[in-house]
């Protein structure tokens, strides 16, 4: 509680002292102004819309494809599972009855959002456009327009196959 007080100089004090006056006198900007960094980009107003905004559109819609597209494939590995205890031993039934099963099933709600995304990515995201080509250029070393899911998606992942679906 010195509120006022002035304490005396200590050894320690003169020594920190000394050491600022020399890196001061090193240092070659001293005594002049900082010169200006030119930088590679200029802020503009979106830059800073997008900021305070949160996540963009197509990241959140990106968020809800992946989000579906794994509760799908929950949802057909249960089934798949299931459907390989029902039949038992018999494969030919287990292919058949498995091919009926996935071709019902709508994956109507997150090929909109697919259907959403490749139409709308480019635009939300200002991906650039490669010059020779006159296409919208590769992300991560692929195309952005993404698969939609349908029965030979479900097939791919969980095949026909009795011996696979029991182990």
């Amino acid at each position: 509680m010195r509120q006022g007080v002035v304490r005396p100089e200590t050894p320690r004090d003169r020594r920190e002292r000394q050491a600022l006056d020399e890196d001061l006198r090193s240092m070659p900007l001293a005594g002049k102004p900082i010169p200006f960094r030119l930088r590679n980009f200029v802020p503009t107003a979106d830059a800073y819309l997008a900021a305070t905004r949160g996540p963009r559109p197509y990241m959140l819609r990106l968020r809800e494809i992946e989000t579906r597209e794994a509760r799908h494939a929950e949802e057909l590995r249960e089934r798949w599972r299931a459907l390989a205890e029902e039949c038992g031993e018999d494969g030919d039934a287990f292919a058949r009855r498995w091919h009926e099963l996935v071709s019902a099933i709508s994956f109507d709600e997150v090929n909109d959002l697919i259907e959403r995304h490749n139409r709308w990515y480019p635009a939300e995201s200002g991906l650039p456009m490669d010059p020779r080509t006159g296409d919208y250029v590769l992300v991560w070393g692929r195309d952005y327009c993404l698969a939609a899911l349908d029965a030979s998606w479900a097939l791919e992942r969980y095949p026909p196959e009795l011996d696979r679906a029991l182990a």
